[in-house]
Parts: C-alpha cells; sequence; structure tokens
C-alpha cells in the first residue's frame, strides 16, 4: 500500500512538473494542479495510512489514523480550488489581451526587427 501511494505521489510529481514546465497558459495551469493533487496526498499519507482506524484515540484502540493531516488536506483543497480559479482568469485575460498564450511571450521592438533583416 505504501508502494502504491508513494509512486502515485512520484507520478503526480513528475506530470506537474514537466506540465509546469511547457511554455503555454493551460498546461502550466494543469502542472500546478497536479502538483497541489501530490502535496495533498503526501499530507494525507503523513498521517498514516490505515483503513477504518479510527481518527481519534481511544481507550482500546492501539491504531489510529491522525486527523491533523486529513483537516490539513481539507483546506489545502479549498484554498487549491481558490488559487486555480484566480490563475485560470489571470491567463484568460492574459489570451484574451494578447491572442497568444505563451507564457514568456515577449513582444519584439521594431529595433530588433530593423536588425535581425540587415
Amino acid at each position: 500500500m505504501e508502494f502504491l501511494v508513494a509512486s502515485a505521489i512520484g507520478i503526480l510529481t513528475a506530470g506537474g512538473l514537466y506540465l509546469t514546465l511547457r511554455l503555454r497558459t493551460f498546461p502550466v495551469i494543469l502542472g500546478i494542479s497536479l502538483l497541489t493533487y501530490a502535496v495533498n496526498v503526501f499530507l494525507f499519507a503523513s498521517g498514516r495510512l490505515t483503513v477504518g482506524a479510527p481518527p481519534i484515540l481511544t481507550k482500546g484502540v492501539e491504531v489510529y489514523a491522525d486527523p491533523l493531516p486529513q483537516a490539513l488536506v481539507l483546506t489545502a483543497i479549498v484554498i487549491s480550488f481558490g488559487m486555480t480559479a484566480v490563475v485560470v482568469m489571470i491567463g484568460l485575460g492574459a489570451f484574451l489581451g494578447s491572442d497568444d498564450d505563451h507564457v514568456d511571450d515577449q513582444p519584439e521592438s521594431d529595433d530588433a526587427e530593423a536588425e535581425g533583416t540587415s
């Protein structure tokens, strides 16, 4: 079980980094979302992977799930959803303003064009 979760975190991180390094707006947004999911799974797994265990330590229970990472993940999901909406709106505004979705698109000046043709 631990190997499966660790592999999933690694695959999400690798995919997120690959997409974040792209030069288009939409893959960058998807990459950041995948990195967010990887962090959420990592935080959730840090609270101990147990099946059917109560989240609160009671008398007679030896194995329990830590409720703090669960609360952190729930908060992180809400924050990441809001930030994804903000980034999508910023990317959409940049696309509509320049008719191009390159992340590092720099407008060329007339001097650079004149030097390239002569």
